[in-house]
């Protein structure tokens, strides 16, 4: 990506190397969940790719309450290539997103992104790295240990810079819902259905975040002319990777789909397709359509 020139986004917070901090568990359930139930959420979703703050039931849940106090940030050091990247790919979505939240009469409000390593609190439970890159919007935070983008390379042979800026872009793209009110609204619905139905409101939600992440890319390579000649091929590539259809392969042998939480690997696909072809957020309305 050509982004040597692009600003870098103030709001990056680093927490690694100050611990990992906890003493608070994860909401949900009448006593709340032990730790043998979230060492078995995190084991599982090492695994299969699923996360297991959805394993656990309590995705997209409101603000945890009683919890451990965050680690102290600071900026990331200035010769920490990764991190810069990281904070160019961020300051373009708050360039893209405020210029489409303006020309719709909307304000946006930027989230922050916090670099940790191994575990940290969140306004949604402990943060682990096995969850893989989360959004909490109890904090309107997007969480990340760089060490993914290593298990993005090595385990889902998905390489590349345009790759790695997709993982952002889609956990903006749930921020995106939360401000619209998206996320709470599906969280509702989700509290009201049995767990096929619940999984399948999480599918649309997650491939609205995915065709989010694709009007990003579109409007962003619009404005700067930031990507190189087959970096398309790259996003498209990871986010094949980690279709549910292909992770329960991986990990079971065998594919349920009743069981998806963020759609098959065609899906996936299709609906970023779906959003840089348009560069269009009106395209990516995942709950009017039959046909995923």
């Amino acid at each position: 990506m050509r982004l040597d020139d692009e600003r870098e986004s103030d709001n990056i917070e680093d927490r690694r190397g100050a611990g990992g901090g906890g003493g608070f568990g994860f909401p949900g359930g009448r006593g709340g969940i032990g730790l043998g139930g979230i060492v078995l959420a995190l084991v599982v979703s090492y695994f299969t790719g699923i996360n297991p703050m959805t394993l656990l039931g309590i995705i997209d849940q409101a603000p945890v309450h009683h919890q451990a106090s965050a680690p102290a940030a600071h900026k990331p050091p200035a010769d920490d290539a990764m991190a810069r990247f990281v904070a160019k790919v961020l300051a373009s979505t708050e360039d893209t997103w405020r210029d489409i939240f303006r020309a719709a009469g909307k304000h946006y409000e930027d989230p922050k992104l916090v670099l940790f390593t191994g575990s940290t609190p969140t306004a949604c439970g402990t943060g682990q790295a096995a969850m893989g890159p989360f959004y909490c919007p109890g904090d309107r935070k997007v969480y990340i240990d760089l060490a993914f983008y290593r298990d993005l390379k090595e385990r889902f042979h998905a390489p590349g810079e345009f790759a790695e800026a997709y993982v952002i872009a889609h956990e903006v793209g749930h921020h995106v819902q939360n401000l619209l009110g998206i996320s709470e609204k599906v969280q509702h619905a989700r509290q009201r259905a049995g767990e096929t139905e619940g999984n399948a409101l999480s599918v649309r939600l997650e491939l609205q975040a995915d065709c989010l992440a694709g009007v990003w890319g579109k409007r962003t390579d619009t404005m700067k002319h930031v990507m190189e000649p087959g970096e398309l091929e790259q996003a498209l590539t990871a986010a094949a990777a980690i279709g549910d259809d292909r992770l329960q392969q991986q990990a079971r042998g065998r594919i349920v789909p009743e069981s998806f939480t963020h759609g098959s690997s065609a899906q996936r696909v299709r609906w970023f397709k779906r959003g840089f072809e348009s560069g269009d957020m009106n395209q990516c309305n995942t709950f009017n359509t039959r046909d995923l």
